[in-house]
């Protein structure tokens, strides 16, 4: 044992400047380790730079048209003739479709009738009857006129007659009796030859004539509207009807609208609506022809908030030129209000810019340290924010850490491209 001791204290004498190079090695080695740990968190940055930036309010609409025009069936009948096709552009007065006019034309010619007849009430009334009656009339008051002058002279001979004692006053009072007959009758004729009728009759001829009128004016209103004619220029963009089919009252027959310019009604949500303002520049887009943009600008606000599907939105117009005429009533189109638009201002990504309640700010990159630096942001989108003030163009700033590090002022980081 005393030996083996011996042996390795000897080992250990012999190989001492082995041991210390070694432990030299080992401790650079660790030194060397240490020295290259990096505690800097990893982040990803943009740069501030100029560009123009556009605050937009995105949405959807339809297409009305502006002037349009609908016909529809005022009775029921059937179709005669259609004269144009769908998408047709037509001109003012052009016929376009004729709907059978057969029962509408008997109508008109029964209140042409009653018409007629109650002219004729309205001439009796006037006149005291009809020829007949006025002539039988004229002929029983000159007879009654006759026998009362006769009756008169009765009367007063009986009276002289009777002072000389050559009448009895029985014949006297007999001949009064009969001159007052006789002037009765004439009073109540003379009394029909100048009112007649009586109010309510008078009320009855005068109600029939009007009845009958107004007949005729709705059988002429009718006639009207069975041969349906173009208002103005424009395109037929609707026609369900074929010749032939029977139409029921009511029925749509056709549509024109002139779609040169149309309106554009957009529902925009709730929160958005304070940022609307008359003058805006509207887009639109619709999915049936990408890359196509139309341009109009906001010419109603929202007055009232309503429900619309699951949202509660306020509906905003405008008109929209409409050349080509591609543009179709019903159409749903996509829609980009711009609220604001600002050319070569310095922006930043959005997600770049925190918020606090002293205000917004960014954290700037510096030598590899995060900098708090306090900015004044203007217009904003989706992507982006002006900025107005508080750093400089070509600025680093920092977006966020890729390993869910909070970032705070001071903090060492590097950026991972």
């Amino acid at each position: 044992m005393a030996n083996h001791n011996s042996a390795k204290s000897g080992f250990y004498a012999r190989h001492r400047w082995l041991v210390w190079a070694l432990s030299v090695i080992v401790a650079v080695i660790l030194l060397a380790s240490f020295a290259s740990r990096d505690d800097s968190v990893p982040v990803t940055a943009a740069a501030v730079s100029r560009r123009t930036i556009r605050s937009v309010v995105s949405t959807n609409g339809k297409i009305e048209p502006v002037q349009n025009f609908e016909a529809h069936a005022p009775i029921g009948t059937t179709v005669k003739r259609v004269l144009v096709n769908e998408g047709d552009h037509v001109k003012k007065g052009q016929m376009l479709v004729e709907l059978n006019a057969a029962s509408a034309r008997s109508q008109a010619a029964q209140a042409q009738a009653q018409i007629r007849m109650a002219e004729a009430d309205a001439s009796a009334l006037q006149h005291g009857g009809s020829q007949e009656e006025v002539l039988t009339l004229q002929a029983q008051l000159v007879k009654a006129r006759g026998d009362y002058q006769i009756a008169e002279r009765n009367f007063q001979a009986l009276q002289r007659l009777q002072q000389s004692g050559a009448a009895s006053p029985g014949e006297v009072r007999a001949a009064q009796n009969q001159l007052e007959a006789a002037a009765a009758q004439l009073k109540l004729l003379e009394s029909k030859q100048k009112e007649r009728y009586s109010h309510p009759e008078i009320a009855r001829v005068e109600a029939q004539q009007s009845q009958a009128q107004s007949a005729l004016s709705a059988a002429q209103d009718v006639l009207s509207q069975l041969l349906i004619r173009a208002p103005f220029d424009g395109e037929v963009y609707s026609l369900p009807v074929k010749a032939g089919a029977y139409v029921n009252p009511g029925d749509l027959i056709l549509q024109e609208a002139d779609l040169s310019k149309v309106l554009v009604r957009a529902y925009v949500d709730e929160p958005d609506i304070a940022k609307l303002a008359r003058g805006e520049r509207i887009e639109l887009t619709w999915d049936a022809m990408p890359g196509k943009v139309w341009i109009g600008e906001v010419n109603a606000v929202p007055s009232t908030v309503k429900l619309h599907g699951s949202r509660n939105v306020g509906e905003t117009t405008c008109i929209v030129a409409n050349k080509d005429f591609k543009l179709l009533p019903n159409t749903n189109v996509g829609v980009t209000i711009v609220t604001a638009e600002h050319d070569n201002v310095l922006a930043i990504p959005r997600e770049a810019l925190r918020q606090e309640e002293s205000g917004p700010y960014v954290f700037q990159i510096v030598n590899h340290e995060l900098k708090r630096q306090s900015v004044q942001a203007s217009i904003s989108n989706l992507t982006s924010v002006e900025i107005a003030g508080g750093i400089p163009e070509n600025a680093l700033v920092a977006l966020g850490s890729t390993n869910s590090k909070p970032l705070r002022d001071g903090l060492t980081v590097r950026v991972i491209h």
